[in-house]
């Protein structure tokens, strides 16, 4: 069976990973050495989505929070959310990513999303810009603006995460064209490759997306307890959350740029 690559996954592409071979500064870290058994413990990860199903077995108990973005005439305001529910289950599917490889970390859950899976751009903005000032370690952003409107505010905002050590994980948009924050240098952008590996991901030289996991023909938690396999961009950036959460875990005072660093130093040779 052969699958459509999202949009931006090209460069990871089994016939295009040669060209991910490069001559690295640090040369290649052992990946045991740098993560050990860490296992996200004390990092706290936001999922900016359509909720969490903290009851799903794939979430492990670890959501702390549910949180939802409140939009009235022009304004955006985070605040708790009763219903505690994820009206799709995309957020449910990230959150069981990031939970599989860092089991210890603690989840925040920002519905931004509605049953149809679709969202405004000023309640991700909102999203971030309460991530940033609660001092959350990182942000996973299965999603993205395409609106030229906002340009400016997310640019803002991805500067303010990355001087405020939030690090912000953004999926790289599935379709063509530019979104945001995920092409801003101050993220982490990832793209999906096809390689079923949930521990593997490639480094790109030649950004914008910078880094490639697993996001191809994926099993997923779902809403309602349930799994089902996906393949987007979407499902590629927790993968990267969760590694990073890993990092954080082994080395707390690890800045946004150090993490990248160190994930393009252990990414998996091409080939």
């Amino acid at each position: 069976m052969t699958t459509t690559l999202p949009a931006w996954s090209e460069a990871f592409a089994a016939g295009s990973r040669a060209s991910l071979t490069r001559v690295a500064p640090l040369g290649r870290l052992d990946r045991d050495a740098v993560f050990g058994d860490a296992d996200g413990r004390g990092v706290t990860v936001a999922i900016v989505d359509s909720g969490v199903d903290g009851g799903h077995p794939a979430v492990r108990g670890r959501l702390t929070r549910h949180l939802v973005v409140e939009v009235e005439g022009g304004e955006a305001q985070v605040v708790d959310d009763p219903s505690a529910v994820d009206l799709v289950g995309h957020g449910t599917a990230c959150a069981g990513i990031i939970a599989g490889i860092a089991p210890a970390a603690d989840l925040v859950s920002i519905r931004i999303l509605g049953a149809d899976n679709r969202g405004k751009g000023l309640a991700l903005a909102a999203a971030i810009d309460w991530a940033i000032d609660a001092r959350i370690s990182i942000v996973n952003l299965s999603l993205s603006s395409r609106s030229e409107a906002l340009f400016g505010a997310f640019h803002d905002l991805a500067d303010r995460s990355y001087f405020a050590n939030t690090l912000l994980v953004c999926a790289a948009n599935n379709v063509p064209g530019p979104s945001y924050p995920s092409l801003f240098a101050a993220v982490l952008s990832v793209a999906a490759h096809d390689v079923d590996d949930p521990d593997g991901w490639y480094y790109n030289p030649a950004p914008p997306v910078e880094f490639g996991a697993y996001g191809v023909d994926v099993e997923v938690a779902w809403r309602d307890s349930g799994r089902i396999r996906a393949t987007g961009n979407s499902f590629a950036a927790p993968h990267m959350a969760g590694q990073a959460a890993r990092l954080r875990s082994r080395h707390p005072a690890v800045t946004p740029f150090e993490i990248k660093a160190l994930l393009a130093a252990t990414a998996d040779l091409p080939g």
